[in-house]
């Protein structure tokens, strides 16, 4: 192991050396948020539609925070072709049961009339669906309703057997197979925070705000016209200070450690499980009426806004932290990237190939633990590039000192090229063409999804409600010609059917109280 190179080339050409297809394994899957409006672009009061099933069962159609925010989710899918052709079809399979409604096409909502309006989503009457809407009352008493009604699409990426076969190989470890792939993992994750301002530099495509987003709040956003608020070299508004951030980390937050998953889980675990003096204020079951799940740091793990996170599958109401401690990391997820406007299912194939090289030089470069300093400059470097992220000359902190975001950039794209032949199996392949067309957006601020944003508003003379509600119209006539495939149809139809039985057998089955029942989902892993 005495060998010159870095540690990364040597794990790259290594990798290349291989016989037999490393990357065969991969997975990848997506999440896409989006609001359901009326025609005229107000957030929408109906119901979550019936034909599209149970959003409490219903494992690829459910609702996030809001009745009007729907939740598509792909299975884990070999290639991103495939993740994007599912999540087409899912949204063709939508838009034939919008009555008379629009799926916004951007990340940022418009035209709020305060939280309270805000519907929060339901799920039936079991103690599962209850637990999920307490959940959002909650999250909606904590941080306002506002801040949950932004959208993003959630990028999900696993490697496959033979690559970590290959790599444990590589490093000439001969331990438990899981924990070295958990090491790994967690590694991959420090890394994708330490470059995560990459990705709203390239596909950050929220520079803008409707004005009503920030309801008289004071900020220091720039009028483009009397209904929009920008700054001119935004590239992500969505992942700036504006955004649903755990920003309340002076007493009330967390910031969970990274530096092993047992400590992830031992910090996620302690913010669960310890009362924050703030949110015992609001009161937990106020009269007959829950309030929020409890009045700790956080009330569950999904609380945690983080632009990563380890992930495992978990059970039927089985919580994230002991999936996780039981059977190790499943996939990462990323979450971070804004919904495209300008792509009909809110990402595109190229993007999603460079996801690719982000995810397989983030697992094979060296990752140390992250000090309190480089967790400022993490931080710091992210909202830098939400707000300022196509500005001249502008720097980021690394490794204590100050460097341009343009070099910085360029030289992981360098990097990234051999890791593009490796996925591609060749010279000149799909991951190759995205990699030449992220280098156009370093190289030229205006080709990023950002500028052309602020430079489609101009030329049309529209507000950003005006331009997002042209281009939801837009990918609504698309949709409304796509046919999902005869065999989607027939799955997303038997879904929905078998998500109303299920819901159903749920609510008759239940004799538990829902205080018995929340005791019981907070005790797990106690016994």
């Amino acid at each position: 192991m005495n060998d010159p190179r870095s540690i990364y080339a040597r794990r790259v050409e290594r990798l290349a050396g291989a016989t037999v297809p490393l990357f065969a394994g991969n997975r990848v899957g997506l999440e896409k948020e989006g609001l359901r409006v009326s025609a005229g672009g107000q957030l929408a009061a109906t119901a979550h539609p019936d034909a599209l099933g149970a959003a409490l069962t219903h494992p690829y159609i459910t609702t996030d925070f809001s009745e009007a925010l729907l939740e598509l989710i792909t299975p884990a899918l070999a290639s991103a072709e495939e993740a994007l052709d599912f999540l087409a079809d899912l949204h063709a399979h939508v838009h034939r049961h919008l009555d008379d409604e629009l799926l916004w096409a951007t990340s940022m909502p418009c035209v709020l009339e305060g939280g309270r309006r805000i519907p929060l989503a339901r799920y039936g009457c079991s103690n599962a669906a209850r637990m999920k809407t307490v959940y959002r009352r909650g999250l909606g008493n904590r941080y306002g309703r506002t801040m949950q009604v932004i959208a993003g699409i959630h990028y999900n990426f696993s490697f496959g057997e033979a690559f970590w076969d290959r790599l444990q190989a590589i490093e000439g470890e001969r331990g438990d197979p899981r924990a070295f792939r958990d090491r790994m993992q967690m590694g991959m994750l420090r890394n994708l925070q330490r470059i995560g301002w990459l990705v709203p530099y390239l596909f950050g495509a929220s520079p803008a705000i409707c004005a009503s987003f920030v309801q008289g709040q004071e900020t220091d956003l720039e009028y483009f016209d009397d209904t929009t608020l920008y700054y001119p070299h935004a590239t992500s508004l969505r992942m700036g200070d504006i955004g649903y951030q755990n920003q309340q980390e002076e007493g009330t937050g967390i910031k969970a450690s990274y530096d092993s998953l047992a400590d992830y889980v031992r910090t996620l675990t302690w913010a669960i499980e310890t009362p924050c003096p703030e949110y015992q204020r609001i009161g937990v079951k106020v009269g007959d009426r829950y309030e929020q799940l409890n009045a700790n740091v956080l009330q569950i793990e999904n609380e945690y806004y983080s632009t990563v996170r380890p992930k495992q599958l978990t059970e039927w109401m089985e919580r994230p932290t002991l999936a996780l401690a039981r059977r190790g990391i499943r996939y990462v997820e990323l979450r971070s990237p804004d919904i495209d406007v300008f792509e009909p299912t809110g990402a595109s194939v190229a993007q999603l190939h460079f996801m690719e090289l982000l995810m397989l030089h983030c697992v094979l470069a060296e990752s140390p633990l992250i000090d309190a300093a480089e967790r400022r400059a993490i931080d710091t470097n992210l909202v830098l590039t939400a707000h300022r992220g196509r500005e001249p000359g502008l720097t980021l902190v690394r490794a204590g000192r100050e460097t341009r975001l343009r070099d910085w950039a360029e030289e992981l794209l360098d990097r990234f090229a051999a890791l593009a032949v490796l996925l591609d199996g060749g010279e000149d392949g799909p991951r190759a063409a995205s990699l030449r067309a992220q280098r156009d957006k370093v190289a030229d601020a205006d080709v990023t999804p950002s500028a052309r944003v602020l430079a489609e508003m101009r030329a049309h003379g529209e507000g950003f409600f005006a331009f997002a509600q042209r281009m939801s119209n837009a990918h609504r006539a698309y949709f409304q010609q796509r046919r999902p495939s005869a065999a989607h149809q027939a799955l997303f139809e038997r879904l929905a059917h078998d998500s109303h039985q299920q819901q159903r057998a749920l609510e008759e089955s239940e004799e538990e109280s829902f205080d018995d029942f929340l005791a019981r989902y907070f005790a797990q892993g106690g016994e």
